[in-house]
């Protein structure tokens, strides 16, 4: 699913060998062509520049779900019981994705086996939607908190905010298992090249030797519908919510209330606008420079950012950051 979320709208091109020369797709090998041309002298340069992504992605959102942990008044409260999530699954995503990326740029070439690659495709898919689900959820948590919040303990108890957490969690271990089934029943033609950064649904069944305009319509129309979905529940929350500020007599109490919820405005907006891009201008518009440009700013940069705009946009992430950074300054003196 490109994005891990969408598909290609376009049918990819059919390979047609004589069945005599397919392959064992257990012995096959897949090898990565990084895109951009112009970039492909600057293996060393590139390997930095991932690396240090590849650190702060991990050590921030390893921080947030620390500090969150530790932090009683944070743990037990919706709100951050998602963030914390969330920041789980951001870190799980780039521990898929930046890895071969890096052993890519140091190894060039690099070759991925045909398994290793169903792999990566299900963790990166999986994890893209748990964080589509994590982002509807945390939408209805800030609907219940502005629109009813003398009610908001009461509704989000902790028994359902943990049971919204596992049904994220399940479903979106569970969205890809029918396009890998039917991906892992073409048959594959052998050795072949990938002018990506890690394996997609697309990439992966146009590697096929067989007609594939079946799979295509099959993973569209499951990510559209994941796709459509999260958003739609979105929206009606922020509708809802934009209805219940407006109503607030002071433009201090407005500004007071949408601050609760402005972290999470700005990570949905970099989650959702790139593959909305992709589906309001299909690729037959755009170059695969840009396809690959709106696809690393979707799997690489979003990850990094999200715990720096929590941090940066919530005072109780920031202030249980500093007490605990005192604290451990304290104790080494």
């Amino acid at each position: 699913m490109h994005h891990g979320l969408q598909c290609h709208l376009s049918n990819p091109q059919v390979k047609t060998q004589d069945i005599n020369s397919i392959n064992d797709s257990s012995n096959h090998v897949i090898e990565y062509i990084f895109g951009f041309p112009i970039l492909h002298d600057f293996h060393i340069l590139l390997f930095i520049i991932f690396f240090f992504i590849y650190l702060l992605s991990v050590s921030g959102n390893g921080l947030i779900f620390i500090v969150v942990t530790l932090e009683q008044k944070l743990h037990h409260t919706p709100m951050y019981f998602f963030v914390r999530n969330l920041s789980l699954v951001d870190m799980m995503t780039t521990i898929a994705t930046i890895p071969k990326m890096l052993n890519k740029f140091s190894t060039h070439p690099d070759s991925f086996s045909f398994q290793g690659c169903f792999v990566q495709m299900y963790f990166f898919v999986s994890f893209n939607a748990i964080e589509c689900y994590l982002l509807s959820v945390m939408a209805f948590d800030r609907y219940v908190a502005i629109y009813s919040p003398l009610r908001y303990h009461s509704i989000m108890n902790r028994q359902l905010y943990i049971s919204l957490a596992l049904v994220s969690w399940t479903l979106g271990f569970a969205s890809p298992i029918v396009v890998i089934i039917l991906a892992l029943k073409l048959p594959s033609c052998g050795a072949d090249d990938i002018q990506h950064y890690y394996c997609d649904h697309p990439l992966l069944i146009q590697l096929a030797c067989a007609d594939t305009p079946l799979h295509v319509k099959i993973g569209t129309s499951l990510s559209a519908l994941l796709l459509i979905t999260c958003f739609t529940m979105i929206v009606m929350s922020y509708s809802r919510i934009i209805i219940s500020i407006l109503r607030i007599p002071s433009s201090e109490g407005r500004s007071k209330t949408f601050s609760t919820c402005a972290s999470h405005f700005i990570v949905v907006n970099m989650f959702f606008l790139p593959p909305i891009f992709m589906y309001i201008f299909p690729k037959p518009f755009y170059s695969s420079d840009i396809d690959l440009l709106v696809d690393m700013l979707y799997t690489v940069l979003t990850p990094m950012l999200n715990p720096i705009v929590y941090s940066f946009k919530n005072r109780d992430i920031k202030d249980s950051l500093k007490k605990h950074i005192l604290h451990i300054k304290k104790d080494h003196q």
